[in-house]
Formats: structure tokens, C-alpha cells, sequence
């Protein structure tokens, strides 16, 4: 038959669960080199879109810082502001400051004398006024004392607003005294728009301190820890007021480029390209990059999956396949297996057979060389034998009887009934047949053999059947057959207790039998093969020749019946004998 042929080669079950460990952990290492890589790639962009977007918040502030640098230079010039601070009246600058203040949009202007106190200021008539405030502990103010523009960022000491402070000294002509104009600009609209814009900026100084950030709580925080120093010089300016300036909770990766925000993992960028060394810090969300890498990688898992489901798909049509092929070839097998064996014991039974064929060849050669033998010895001791016979009957005529002569009868005898059974075997053709009751045969059979039951004191049970059991057979010779069964039976209850002999009769619809059982000493290991065989006998030397049941066999077996025998449980032997009832022929 034809192997099986499968998809695939055979694997031990273990070594296909390693293979597919094997592979699922493959396919997860190269998902996570591949999420790690498309994470990389998706957070490069999303830090250049960062950059991009830092650049112009970067120069928005610039640009707001820087839109209003020109005016205290200008309103320097102005003689309105020259003619209050050489003793002029203030109403007349305090309305003009307002005016353009208002156009600009500037949170204040106001000017000071070279002490500090504010002698005129736009905001003149508000709750708020910085008019007679003295703000020489600015910053601003002593640089510009010292003919410097000044730049300052603080919280307003009068007011409590936040803004980014301008200053520049006046010195009106032919005047010994001279003064410092000032503008305040508010940066809170920046503020506002970045908080609006949904994105996390951080404006800090050179010290670190949040001056400006998208979320209101982080502002006056610090980004890093602040000396005492200063401390002292931020109190000495007033510059936060009484904010605590707390440190913010932040931490950054510069290798990864992420900084930990308030326990929020973001892209970090920052700049320090700003005026008064300001840094801008812009934090930026990676859940897109995290997104973009896991559709890549979800992706991927997805055509692994799909790939793994095709081949396992493909696999399994094939293992599928491969067995209905195995079926029909195993089909085949048995069917071949089938008449394997069939012709096994078909060859069997004819071997039998044969052995059977050349049991009977041999026996009948054996048969046919005794009746050759046979029909010598009834020939030439036949004539001796009667001359013998008559001899001593003229002995006992002239003489008288004796016990020689007794003897000599017995022998006479003896040799008679030798030779009257060794006829048997060198009688040729057909003998007649006759219609007759096999009941009346066995009863025939049982007279001849009255003596010798009463000799043996043996009971002969015979159950006769009530209906005739009608036979075309020889009818001397079938009592033959039960005259020497019976025979054999007497022989064998002998020497025992019971002496015991059953004779059942029955009919079938073709075929009638009769059974012959009795309680000797059984079959003793042999078989009736063994027991046909010419000469065997289990009697003492002398008492006979072992041809009875051989004589036996020949006869049922020529009139087509057949005989058994077998040992039965009470320890004695039966014998069973079935003829066929119709006419029957001779070979």
C-alpha cells in the first residue's frame, strides 16, 4: 500500500509545541522591535512638528517683547515729559501718558524722579495709581540710573498684576536733575493664548522661575532648586512679592528627549534663544506617536495572524487530505487483509484436506495390502483349517472326546474366526442391499452377542425408538458394525464395577444414528483414528487382532455414514454411528 503523504513532515507532538512556542515568540520579538522601531520614527516626527511649533511660540514672545523696546526711548523725547520733570505741572502728562497707553495697549507708563517716586503716571485717577510710588528697589530702575535700558520681569508691587517692565533715563536740557521713564507691558494675553491653544508651555527666567505657563498652577514654580542668594535678591526686588516659589514636580530624559510632568510622560523641547536668558519649555503628547506604532504593529500581528490562519487552513485541507487517502488505503488493506486471510484458511482447509486425502491414501494403501495378504492367508491355511476341523470330529467319533481334543477344538476356533475376519479385507464388489429397520439389526446383533453379556454380567440398555427406523443398507454387515461396538464396549467394563452398556437410535430427516456408551475405562489418550488402525487394540495378547473397529470404520464409511467416539464425563466412551437412510452405492 501506498504511505500517507501529509503536508508536512511527521513531528513529535512535543516538538511541534516547541515549534509553535518557537514561533509565537519570534513573532512577538520581531512585534516589539517593530513597535520600538515605528515608535522611534513616529516620535521623530512628532518632535520635529514640535520643534516647528516651538520656533513659533518662541518668536510670538520675542516679537511681543520686543514690539514696545522703542517707546521709552521715544517718550524720552517727548518735551511734555521734560517740562513735568523739570517742575512742570502733571495733569497735563498724566492724560497724555493715559492716551498712549490706551492706543498701545500698554498696562501702564509712568514717570520717576532720580529717586524713584513716581511723579506722573497713565493710571494717575485709578484706585491703583502708581503716582508718589517709589520703586528704586527695581531692578529696572537702577539701570536705567546708570543710563542703561532696563528690562525687568515681576510682579507689580502697587497693583499685584505680573508684566514685563521698560525703562530708559530722562535728562531734559539745561536741567541738573533727570529722571526715568518707565512702561509696564502685560503678558497675560500670551499666557491665555497658550492655555487656549491646549498645549503645555513653560516660560522660566535664569533662575528657573515659571514666569508664564499654559497651566495657571504651575506658574511661580520653580524648575530647579533656588540658593539663598537668590532668594535674597528676588525679596530684595520684590520681584514675586510673597509667592513661595515652590519646586515643581518635573524630570527629564535629555537621551529619550521625554520629560515627567505632574506624573505625565511627555516629548520635551526646549530653547534658551530668548532675551534676559528666558527658556521656553514646550511639552508635547506621545500618544499619537504610541497610536501610530501600535496600528503598525497591530498591523502586523493582524497579517501574522492572517498568515498563520491561511497556512494552518492549507495545513489542515491537506491533513485532511491526507487522511481521507489513509482511509481508503486503510480500507483497501482490510478488504486486502480481507481476502488475505479468506485465502489463508481457504488454503488451510485444502491443506486439510490434502492431509486428510493422504491420511486416507496411506490407510487405504495399508487396507488394500491387507486384503491382499489376506486373501493369501484365508487361502492357503482355509483348506488346512478344515482338514484340521475334521480330523478331530472323526477323532472324537472313533476315540471319544478328550481334553486334547477340546483344546484343539478351541484353537479350530480361534483360527476360524481369524480367518473369517480377514475375509473382510480380500472381499471386492458390491455387496446387496436391502430395506430393513435398523432397530431389528441391533437387536439381531444383541442376540448373537447374549453370551457373551452374561459371561461379563453387563447391562445392555437398549431404548428403542417406537417408530421403525427403515435403512437400505447391507444389513449384515451394519451388524457387524453394532456387534462389534458392543463388543468393544463389553471388553471395556470388564474389569469395572459398573458394567453399564446404552444403546440410543434416532432419525433425522436424511439420516438415522445410534450411540453405543459405556462406563469402561475410555478412549485412554487415544483417538478413534488411532483405534482404526489395523492390528492396534488395547486388549491383553491373544485375546484378539484389533481389526474390529477397523472392519467397523470400513463399513460405515461405505455406506456414506460416518462414526465418532469420544470419552464421556462418567469416564467411559461413546460411540456415535450415522448412516444415511436412502439408496446407496458401493465404490
Amino acid at each position: 500500500m501506498g504511505e500517507v503523504d501529509f503536508a508536512a513532515p511527521y513531528l513529535h507532538p512535543w516538538a511541534m509545541r516547541l515549534s509553535k512556542i518557537l514561533s509565537v515568540f519570534i513573532i512577538l520579538c520581531f512585534a516589539t522591535l517593530l513597535y520600538w522601531a515605528s515608535f522611534s520614527f513616529f516620535k521623530s516626527q512628532e518632535i520635529e512638528k514640535a520643534q516647528a511649533r516651538l520656533t513659533l511660540y518662541r518668536s510670538t514672545l520675542e516679537t511681543e517683547l520686543r514690539h514696545f523696546a522703542h517707546l521709552p526711548f521715544l517718550l524720552s523725547l517727548d518735551p511734555v515729559v521734560n517740562s513735568t520733570l523739570a517742575g512742570g505741572a502733571t495733569e497735563l502728562l498724566d492724560h497724555r501718558l493715559a492716551r498712549f497707553a490706551q492706543s498701545a495697549g500698554l498696562d501702564a507708563i509712568y514717570l520717576m524722579d532720580r529717586d524713584g517716586y513716581t511723579i506722573s503716571a497713565s493710571n494717575a485717577n485709578s484706585t491703583n495709581s502708581f503716582k508718589g510710588q517709589n520703586y528704586a528697589f527695581r531692578p529696572y530702575f537702577q539701570a536705567a540710573q546708570n543710563g542703561e535700558m532696563g528690562e525687568f520681569y515681576g510682579i507689580g508691587a502697587t497693583t499685584g498684576i505680573p508684566g514685563y517692565f521698560y525703562a530708559l533715563p530722562v535728562q531734559p536740557a539745561g536741567a541738573d536733575l533727570g529722571g526715568v521713564i518707565a512702561i509696564k507691558v502685560d503678558l497675560s494675553g500670551l499666557q491665555d493664548t497658550w492655555q487656549a491653544s491646549g498645549e503645555r508651555i513653560i516660560l522660566s527666567n535664569d533662575d528657573g522661575v515659571v514666569l508664564l505657563a499654559s497651566d495657571p498652577e504651575w506658574r511661580y514654580t520653580t524648575m530647579s532648586p533656588l540658593s539663598s542668594e537668590q532668594r535674597a535678591r528676588m525679596l530684595a526686588s520684590r520681584q514675586f512679592g510673597g509667592e513661595q516659589l515652590n519646586s515643581l514636580d518635573w524630570s527629564f530624559d535629555a537621551e529619550k528627549q521625554t520629560a515627567k510632568i505632574v506624573d505625565e510622560r511627555l516629548l520635551y523641547l526646549s530653547t534658551s534663544d530668548l532675551p534676559n536668558s528666558w527658556t521656553l519649555h514646550f511639552f508635547v503628547p506621545n500618544d499619537q506617536a504610541i497610536t501610530r506604532a501600535w496600528l503598525v504593529t497591530g498591523g502586523f500581528l493582524t497579517f501574522a495572524l492572517l498568515a498563520f490562519s491561511l497556512f494552518q487552513l492549507n495545513r489542515l485541507r491537506s491533513v485532511r487530505s491526507a487522511l481521507r487517502k489513509s482511509e481508503r488505503e486503510e480500507t483497501e488493506l482490510r478488504s486486502a487483509n480481507t481476502r488475505l486471510a479468506v485465502e489463508i484458511e481457504e488454503r488451510l482447509a485444502a491443506e486439510r484436506r490434502l492431509q486428510k486425502t493422504q491420511a486416507e491414501l496411506e490407510r487405504s494403501g495399508r487396507l488394500a495390502a491387507l486384503g491382499q495378504l489376506a486373501s493369501s492367508v484365508t487361502h492357503e491355511l482355509g483348506q488346512p483349517i478344515a482338514a484340521m476341523k475334521n480330523q478331530l470330529v472323526a477323532s472324537e467319533l472313533t476315540v471319544g472326546p478328550s481334553t486334547l481334543s477340546d483344546k484343539m477344538q478351541g484353537l479350530v476356533e480361534r483360527m476360524e474366526s481369524i480367518t473369517r475376519q480377514l475375509k473382510f479385507f480380500s472381499r471386492k464388489g458390491r455387496d446387496s442391499f436391502e430395506k430393513f429397520d435398523l432397530v431389528d439389526a441391533i437387536n439381531g446383533a444383541l442376540e448373537l452377542l447374549e453370551p457373551s453379556i452374561t459371561d461379563r454380567r453387563a447391562t445392555v440398555r437398549f431404548h428403542r425408538s417406537e417408530q421403525p427406523i427403515m435403512l437400505t443398507a447391507n444389513r449384515l454387515r451394519i451388524e457387524q458394525v453394532v456387534t462389534n461396538i458392543v463388543r468393544n464396549a463389553l471388553d471395556a467394563v470388564q474389569d469395572e464395577e459398573t458394567r453399564q452398556i446404552d444403546i440410543t437410535i434416532g432419525r433425522a430427516s436424511t439420516e438415522a444414528w445410534f450411540t453405543v456408551s459405556d462406563t469402561g475405562h475410555g478412549l485412554r489418550g487415544k483417538t478413534l483414528g488411532d483405534l482404526q488402525e489395523p492390528f492396534a487394540t488395547t486388549r491383553e495378547s491373544g485375546e484378539g487382532m484389533g481389526l474390529g473397529l477397523t472392519i467397523t470404520a470400513g463399513v460405515v464409511t461405505d455406506h456414506g455414514g460416518t462414526i465418532e467416539a469420544h470419552d464421556t464425563a462418567t469416564g467411559g466412551t461413546e460411540f456415535r454411528v450415522v448412516l444415511p437412510i436412502g439408496e446407496q452405492t458401493n465404490d
